[in-house]
């Protein structure tokens, strides 16, 4: 009887422990805000690049966010974008990647093991795309509401077998040509040493001033992962400080600005976070559209390292919805690859995540890039 007892109880255990999250969600109504989108001749080259990373979503976290904004009917701003593919997101010898091995697959080309930033599977250091791009002239920076030495952002600049070690990532921030690096990560900073050869942003209200002329700033406005508030930045304002000091008509730039708390309402579960995380981003990506339509030598690219969560669309009740979490983590399902501006056609259908990096340096037809010393001995 005690055994059966003991196999009743274990069974009880195991069905309980194994019970998928749900949570109901209220449909929204907000009406589309529909932009002006344009036509790019497919023979135009960009010169600047944006990369917008929504960590850990994939295309159900954008079909919740629609529906929790919007209803069935509504146009994101993401939705709007006129070229879109699919991504695998594997690492090398994983089928689930973390968002190191991803980040790396974009900055290098290359696939390598969970935790590695810009080495490879054996701990050579790869060549990231900022290296390369620094030798044209560009100019180069970070966005993160994460700390900036957060596996995303790190794999643009570090070069490391374990994104854990982020003094270690930090002090490589510092000695990289990075030109501007904003978000999160105070602790693993020593500000002193910031401010040595960098101007240290702090502050929200920092962001509204001009700092052209200024070089290598540094912007860390929490102690790591940033905390929404009204005296904290947000990705949005972030990313347009970011446009308008990188934009300096000089050679070029390339930015890369992640919503990175998206993923981390994945792996709490919270679809609450996740779809207030990913209005932010949604916001970001309208100005992007925005400053591309008016740019018109802007390439922008979307896309997210790995789906997090195992977020499913349910059934509906009355005016709202239920959703089911089926995981914790990171799961191994394709995601999006949303494209907007010159080169933009290059970004539709099935691709690999090291694709991403490859087609950027195609579109830059980068082998006849000229060298320029424009982006590091202006006045900055």
């Amino acid at each position: 009887m005690k055994k059966v007892t003991a196999i009743i109880f274990t069974l009880l255990v195991l069905i309980a422990c194994s019970k998928e999250k749900t949570e109901i969600v209220k449909m929204g109504s907000k009406d589309s805000d529909l932009l002006e989108i344009k036509n790019f001749s497919e023979s135009t080259k960009p010169k600047n690049i944006i990369l917008a990373i929504a960590d850990g979503a994939a295309l159900n976290h954008i079909t919740v966010s629609r529906l929790a904004i919007g209803g069935p009917n509504h146009k994101l701003y993401i939705d709007q974008l006129p070229f879109v593919g699919t991504s695998s997101t594997h690492a090398y010898e994983n089928l689930i990647t973390d968002s190191a091995a991803a980040a790396t697959a974009w900055s290098t080309g290359n696939k390598t093991k969970n935790r590695y930033l810009a080495v490879d599977q054996n701990k050579k250091e790869l060549t990231n795309i900022f290296e390369m791009l620094d030798n044209k002239g560009y100019l180069k920076g970070i966005v993160a509401t994460s700390s900036i030495t957060h596996a995303t952002p790190a794999a643009f600049y570090a070069h490391i077998d374990s994104r854990y070690k982020e003094k270690e990532i930090a002090a490589q921030l510092l000695n990289s040509s990075v030109d501007l690096a904003l978000g999160g990560g105070q602790e693993f900073f020593n500000l002193e040493e910031v401010e040595k050869n960098h101007y240290l942003l702090t502050q929200k209200a920092s962001l509204e001033k001009n700092y052209d002329g200024l070089k290598n700033i540094v912007g860390l406005f929490d102690e790591d992962g940033m905390e929404r508030g009204p005296d904290m930045p947000t990705q949005r304002e972030m990313t347009n400080f970011a446009l308008n000091y990188l934009d300096d008509k000089c050679n070029g730039f390339f930015l890369m600005t992640e919503g990175s708390q998206i993923d981390w309402a994945g792996h709490s579960n919270d679809v609450e976070y996740m779809i207030r995380e990913f209005k932010d981003f949604d916001l970001t990506i309208k100005d992007l559209i925005n400053f591309v339509s008016a740019d018109k030598n802007t390439l922008l690219i979307i896309t997210a390292d790995h789906e997090t969560g195992g977020l499913q669309l349910m059934k509906q009740k009355d005016d709202s919805f239920i959703v089911q979490w089926g995981t914790g983590s990171h799961t191994g399902v394709p995601v999006g690859v949303y494209a907007y501006g010159p080169g933009s056609q290059n970004f539709n259908g099935m691709m690999d995540n090291t694709d991403i990096f490859y087609k950027i340096l195609e579109v830059l037809d980068y082998q006849n890039l000229k060298n320029s010393t424009c982006g590091q001995n202006n006045d900055r």
